[in-house]
């Protein structure tokens, strides 16, 4: 699977945006898409997840502000963040990976669980 991910920039406090992961080259129904996010000097922090069912989880820092979808006939993810912080300043990195129908949440915030990575695009968020 391919990835690549669109729809970061510059927004001032409160404000959104929509970022898109498009797939190519697998079944891209068959994995679970996350987002993922990284800032300057910090670790890859999950940010959500959603199954091919659409089952979804969040981080708590994002619940009630960041909703995310998917469009298996397009191939691409969506992570719509709403009231965005200056702390969600980062990197934002789209993922696939495949998990047992037994996997739990501390199996869905791994990265390392994740086998295909988007190049990841920047969002800033100024106070």
């Amino acid at each position: 699977v391919q990835l690549q991910a669109s729809g970061g920039g510059w927004v001032q406090a409160g404000g959104s945006l929509r970022l898109s992961c498009a797939g190519s080259g697998r079944t891209f129904s068959n994995y679970v898409m996350g987002w993922f996010r990284q800032a300057p000097g910090k670790e890859r922090e999950f940010v959500s997840r959603i199954t091919w069912s659409s089952s979804t989880d969040y981080a708590e820092s994002v619940k009630g502000r960041f909703t995310i979808s998917r469009d298996n006939a397009k191939n691409t993810v969506y992570l719509q963040m709403n009231s965005l912080k200056p702390e969600d300043t980062a990197v934002y990195y789209c993922a696939a990976g495949q998990f047992s129908p037994f996997s739990g949440t501390i199996d869905y915030v791994r990265p390392r669980n994740y086998v295909y990575w988007g190049q990841g695009t920047q969002v800033t968020v100024s106070s």
